[in-house]
């Protein structure tokens, strides 16, 4: 078990960033900030015009692999931004048995379902050295009933992730195991893409286990359709590395053809790739 981080931890930020110089914000008294403007373009929605941005600053805070953010029933103050890195929210039952809820990344706000009970009903656990950006809840609330147009705007950003999670529960009850594996990459590379990386090629920062907790899947269920994915052409695994060779095919899938039909469909595939090395032979010899 990973321990929280101390007091010290929470309030000190590391002046080594992993973002780019844009995405630091600055310094102040040797810690990292950004200021509004910045907070709301991280979240794509339009900065709260009559809020001074320079005067308004949020303090950012990192968290190592494996650390959690905040855990189940610890009192609720304070709202995260990502700025970057990647976490896993996830319940927890009385057995220690895990649910994973999300897989937070840029631009995603943690803590919100600790508003209603004042206690965090989830647990945040950074996969990756993470960069956290702080809104103290007072701090939000006390600004919201001067700026409404500021209160307006987060509660869009919290309506949004509802919206999520709900599509995601939609998702669980009406695709079949390995569509909801197809969808679940396609979002991943729209995330990646939006985050200016490739979206073709990427990492995944969850273990299988994860995702098929996320997705109400077994292990090897997911395993098991990867490696499907992969030999029909639709994907290439190595380890935790994805390419995504069909990303149209990946958002229509309903069903995996039968593993006889699969096999078929993998050899007519290799017998076009070898004519094509031959053909491209034969014409640099003509």
């Amino acid at each position: 078990m990973q321990s929280q981080p101390t007091s010290e931890q929470h309030n000190a930020a590391s002046s080594t960033m992993h973002s780019s110089p844009m995405e630091a914000g600055r310094q102040r008294q040797g810690r990292l900030w950004s200021n509004l403007k910045e907070v709301c373009d991280l979240l794509h929605i339009p900065a709260a015009v009559s809020v001074n941005s320079e005067e308004l600053l949020f303090q950012h805070v990192q968290f190592k692999t494996g650390q959690r953010v905040h855990t189940i029933g610890q009192a609720f103050d304070t709202l995260y931004i990502v700025n970057s890195g990647f976490l896993k929210t996830v319940l927890i039952d009385e057995f220690g048995n895990e649910q994973v809820l999300s897989f937070p990344m840029k631009g995603d706000m943690l803590g919100v379902d600790g508003i209603h009970t004042r206690h965090y009903a989830s647990e945040a656990v950074a996969l990756s050295d993470c960069d956290l950006i702080l809104l103290p809840f007072k701090k939000l609330t006390a600004l919201g009933r001067v700026h409404t147009e500021l209160e307006n705007v987060m509660y869009g950003v919290m309506s949004r992730e509802l919206v999520r999670e709900q599509a995601m529960i939609g998702m669980l009850g009406a695709l079949s195991a390995e569509a909801r594996v197809a969808r679940f990459l396609v979002s991943l590379a729209d995330r990646f893409a939006a985050m200016g990386y490739s979206s073709k090629l990427f990492n995944l920062r969850m273990t299988r286990h994860e995702i098929g907790s996320y997705l109400g899947l077994t292990l090897e269920t997911v395993s098991r359709t990867l490696s499907a994915f992969n030999e029909i052409g639709l994907i290439t695994v190595d380890q935790r590395t994805i390419g995504i060779k069909d990303a149209e095919a990946l958002k229509t899938l309903r069903r995996l053809p039968p593993s006889r039909s699969r096999a078929k469909q993998s050899t007519k595939q290799k017998a076009e790739v070898d004519q094509n090395g031959d053909d491209q032979v034969l014409a640099t010899t003509v």
